[in-house]
């Protein structure tokens, strides 16, 4: 049962006052793949969640001021927009679903992607600086390095978060 659309509708619009467009159908999500198939795409799947509000969409605003940008910025809302986010889930197959979610997108393949367990007891700047990493990387005509990454590093995180591991999300 989704969420009231009253208690979302702040949460909404964090994104969409940053131009990131919401996909609120299945129909949606598709035209948006469609349209980014020779292309670049942010995906985010937003949630009610505090890690959501503290930290996954603050960072989406400040990856939005930076210089380089993928083609388009794309919304779902897990818990609200059920199918959108079904449908969503269904162009990152062999990646476990999470909310709040990141994934940037090239030729309509998932190349980078933030799970809930790289955004929980992290800064919004840590985050940011891994999407903007990415979008640096894979936004571009140039070639990708072979050893591009597809996710956060984890190395370091136990010590430097001082989030115990029982906080963290499972895989």
């Amino acid at each position: 049962m989704p969420y009231p659309e009253q208690m979302v509708q702040p949460m909404r619009e964090e994104l969409t006052q940053l131009g990131v467009k919401e996909l609120k159908t299945a129909e949606a999500v598709d035209q948006a793949f469609d349209e980014t198939r020779e292309g670049t795409m942010v995906l985010v799947i937003n949630s009610v969640c505090g890690c959501a509000a503290g930290n996954a969409r603050p960072a989406v605003a400040m990856v939005k001021q930076g210089d380089t940008h993928p083609d388009a910025y794309t919304t779902v809302f897990a818990g609200q927009d059920l199918e959108a986010t079904e449908r969503a889930r269904e162009y990152l197959v062999g990646i476990p679903p999470s909310s709040p979610f990141i994934a940037l997108f090239r030729n309509g393949d998932p190349v980078y992607v933030i799970q809930r367990k790289h955004i929980e007891g992290r800064t919004a700047s840590a985050i940011a600086g891994d999407l903007r990493a990415a979008i640096d990387t894979y936004c571009t005509d140039g070639d990708i390095p072979d050893d591009a990454p597809s996710q956060p590093s984890d190395a370091g995180r136990a010590q430097s978060d001082n989030v115990p591991s029982s906080f963290r999300s499972i895989m």
